[in-house]
């Protein structure tokens, strides 16, 4: 960054708040490095049982394991694309109901109740059913990690049109603008916040979908694992699972954040 246009104050204000940002990040990593030592130390001395708690050591060498046979990527691949499978289709899907229930008032009045009920209804309770009626493969686990994120998605949009700001509306109304201009130039552009909202909170519902999904039905994937694990006593493959997941779920994260200031940048 060019200070050249700036005054004195704001140079040193600028340099402040980088320098605030840079220590943040320090101590994040700090905090990180701290938690781990406790961890691995702990484990070496124990203070808790390794065996069931694990520890970044035994955890390192699991995945350097997996690594070595070839059959970590199989899983982490299968994973991940279910996962923005679930998570780019149920988005979709969800602005597009959205998107009709702000076309029809009685349309929306019609379906408000039945989507109340969607949204308390425990949606992994129709994993079994899915595949039943979709079979055991990854498109029943699509379909759960869809499904959880789905309603959550149309209740959350449709509120953010719903709260667009009248006047506006009127505005453009006033100068002859049709139902899909106004959605277009006002409602989308006022709604912005609410839709990436969404779409932060669709990536924790797409993994839990998916994973849960792989918990009842799969042959790969890091939910088979998990389970895999659990059932052979293995923890610390349960243990590199979760790390790999947090890793990619903080990635995918990341990146939603990283297309909101790309899409924030053009208005």
């Amino acid at each position: 960054m060019s200070y050249e246009t700036f005054s004195k104050e704001q140079i040193q204000y600028l340099k402040r708040i980088k320098s605030r940002n840079r220590s943040i990040v320090i101590l994040r990593i700090m905090l990180f490095v701290v938690f781990l030592a406790v961890w691995e130390a702990a484990a070496s001395l124990k203070w808790i049982d390794p065996f069931i708690f694990s520890s970044p050591g035994r955890i390192t060498a699991t995945l350097s394991r997996l690594y070595i046979d070839g059959s970590l990527w199989t899983h982490v691949f299968t994973t991940l694309c279910e996962t923005v499978a679930g998570f780019l289709l149920g988005t979709a899907a969800g602005v597009l109901i959205a998107v009709i229930l702000w076309s029809s008032d009685t349309f929306s009045k019609v379906l408000e109740p039945y989507l109340v009920v969607a949204n308390a209804l425990p949606k992994i309770a129709l994993g079994p059913v899915f595949i039943v009626w979709l079979g055991a493969g990854p498109l029943a686990i699509i379909t759960v990690a869809l499904t959880i994120s789905l309603i959550v998605t149309v209740l959350e949009v449709y509120t953010g049109f719903k709260q667009t700001d009248c006047e506006k509306i009127r505005l453009v109304q006033s100068l002859g603008a049709n139902r899909g201009q106004i959605l277009t130039k006002v409602v989308l552009p006022s709604s912005f916040p609410v839709v990436m909202n969404s779409l932060k909170v669709n990536v924790g519902l797409s993994w839990v979908g998916v994973i849960v999904g792989e918990f009842l039905v799969s042959k790969a994937g890091l939910g088979y694992l998990i389970v895999y694990g659990g059932q052979v006593f293995q923890l610390d493959l349960v243990m590199a699972s979760v790390v790999i997941l947090s890793l990619l779920a903080a990635i995918m994260y990341f990146g939603v954040q990283i297309l909101e200031k790309k899409i924030a940048g053009r208005y």
